[in-house]
């Protein structure tokens, strides 16, 4: 293998690929679970060094100068450190902290000494003075991605933040760092493709990779929490959750579109086999869902730039983000409930149409069908089985529960009743003990609180305090499981969708039923009025 790819390599060389005398780089001989050890021992033994330090140099640090002498000395440090040969395993990892302090020790100077757009551009220059210091890809990928972070700041500066249109700034800056990375793609492609340039089309690559990643990660996050994700983690506000109208709206959408149909042009002639009509059909139905979707657009375009140019990690990457966005649709309020249906059905029975198209084209005289194309039936039957499983297992679980549980009334509390802006639904609100406090644990706890609760003659409960782990209940106590939503605990839900022309009728809720398992999993079945009444549709 080794005398092969030395051929390979000398091949290359001779043709002008690669310079001459290209090398392998050197593998790594020691095992990677001994390198994380010692990582590990590096960094628990740096940490409580770096904070003496910072006691001891706290003062130097606040100064005007103190944080750049600081910052640079340390990130001098570690740069000599990992750009050392035969370096002790536990030396060099000592480097890494070095380089996080030295990092931050330079942000916190410049945001303190300069605006934030200025700021974040040095600090945008520092990380990728870094990467073309350092030689190891793994760590060019992670400046790479800290990079475009602070690049994001200097389109949209971080002190604008607050003021209003956070998630059409947020845009803007995903955009733009996006046209940087396919700047920089066309830069390796076109400029450094001859072999005397392969050290710096290699940068390139490294930095182009962490800088695509965060990207990628803030597309979907804009986008707001995806299908069967909610139910777990709760939601969070998505791009296209604003309230009517606006001219930054239309244009982001009409971007959207646009990147869409770029991808699936520039896909058509990259791959032959996509310059069919099937799958014209499936990427104007693509272009069709990035218009209703601002932040899928940009990814389908990253898609195809990666899968087109074999970055089959990064085209990953982007299609796990453009699935997330497209299930997102699904929480996305300010598209009524009946529209979106009709858009993703009509999306759906278009891509079946597509697909069976596709299926119909002709084939080769005496072209035995390839033996990948017979699994295809039996993937669309598998994945078709077990999504009517997931879903029939989901309402077997809710009607188990309305079937087992107990009826319990709770109190609405004061809130908005009403958005017309948002469909047809009424925004709810419970009274949780200990929210306001602060006493519940954090979201990312893993096991979800219960508040304990005790209910009257007429079945309408009061929630007292949040159970503590082991707690023996009292008689008469039960517990009700909480949710998370939008970074806190609700009882639940915090909505109640109900048919278009029906609001009058739901205005006078003041209470909320309830079944309730005896292991703490509600269901809220309805509403009522103040006197117990079922507000029936």
């Amino acid at each position: 293998m080794n005398t092969n790819m030395d051929e390979l390599l000398q091949a290359a060389a001779d043709r002008g690929v690669l310079p001459a005398g290209a090398a392998l780089p050197p593998q790594e001989s020691r095992p990677w679970p001994v390198v994380l050890l010692i990582a590990l021992g590096a960094w628990l033994a740096a940490v409580p060094l770096l904070g003496v330090a910072g006691l001891l140099l706290g003062g130097l640090i606040a100064n005007s100068a103190g944080a750049y002498f600081v910052g640079v000395l340390l990130l001098a440090a570690a740069v000599v450190l990992l750009r050392a040969r035969e370096l002790p395993t536990f030396v060099e990892q000592l480097a890494m902290p070095a380089l996080v302090v030295g990092g931050g020790c330079l942000a916190m100077a410049f945001f303190r000494d300069l605006p934030d757009a200025p700021a974040a551009g040095l600090l945008c220059a520092v990380a990728l003075g870094l990467c073309a210091l350092l030689d190891r890809p793994w760590l060019r990928v992670l400046l790479g991605a800290a990079a475009a972070a602070a690049f994001m700041g200097v389109i949209v500066p971080f002190e604008h933040v607050g003021r209003g249109g956070e998630l059409d700034s947020f845009w803007l800056a995903l955009h733009g760092t996006l046209a940087a990375w396919a700047a920089a793609l066309w830069l390796q492609q076109r400029v450094l493709a001859s072999g005397e340039r392969a050290r710096q089309a290699a940068l390139v690559e490294s930095v182009a990779a962490g800088w695509l990643l965060p990207v990628l990660a803030g597309l979907a996050v804009q986008s707001g929490i995806t299908m069967f994700v909610a139910g777990n983690l709760g939601g969070f506000r998505g791009i296209a959750d604003g309230s009517g109208w606006s001219a930054m709206g239309a244009a982001m959408q009409a971007i959207s579109f646009s990147l869409a149909a770029a991808a699936v042009v520039l896909a058509g002639r990259r791959w032959a086999t996509l310059r069919r009509p099937a799958a014209a059909l499936a990427g104007i139905v693509l272009a069709v869902l990035a218009f209703f979707l601002p932040a899928l657009g940009a990814v389908l375009l990253a898609l195809v730039l990666t899968a087109t140019s074999q970055r089959w990690r990064l085209a990953g990457a982007a299609a796990l983000a453009a699935a997330w966005i497209v299930g997102a649709f699904y929480y996305q309020l300010a598209w009524p409930l009946a529209l979106k249906a009709i858009v993703l059905a009509a999306a759906g029975a278009a891509l079946a149409a597509a697909a069976w198209w596709a299926g119909r084209g002709p084939r080769a005289t005496g072209a035995a069908p390839a033996p990948q194309l017979r699994r295809g039936p039996v993937l669309v039957l598998v994945t078709a089985v077990l999504v009517l499983a997931a879903a029939n297992l989901s309402i077997w679980q809710k009607e188990r529960l309305i079937a087992q549980g107990d009826k319990v009334y709770v109190a609405l509390a004061p809130v908005d009743p009403r958005s017309l802006m948002q469909g047809d639904f009424m925004r709810l609100a419970f009274n949780v003990p200990g929210a306001a406090a602060g006493e519940l644990p954090p979201l990312a706890g893993g096991r979800r609180p219960h508040a304990v609760a005790s209910r009257d003659a007429r079945g309408v409960a009061q929630l007292s305090r949040i159970a503590r782990p082991g707690e023996a209940l009292a008689a008469g106590e039960f517990r009700i499981e909480l949710t998370p939503k939008d970074g806190r605990w609700i009882l639940v839900t915090d909505a109640w969708f109900f048919r278009e022309g029906e609001a009058a009728r739901f205005e006078r809720a003041r209470f909320g039923e309830f079944r309730v398992l005896p292991d703490g999993r509600a269901l809220l079945v309805g509403l009522a009025d103040d006197q117990l009444r079922p507000l029936q549709p």
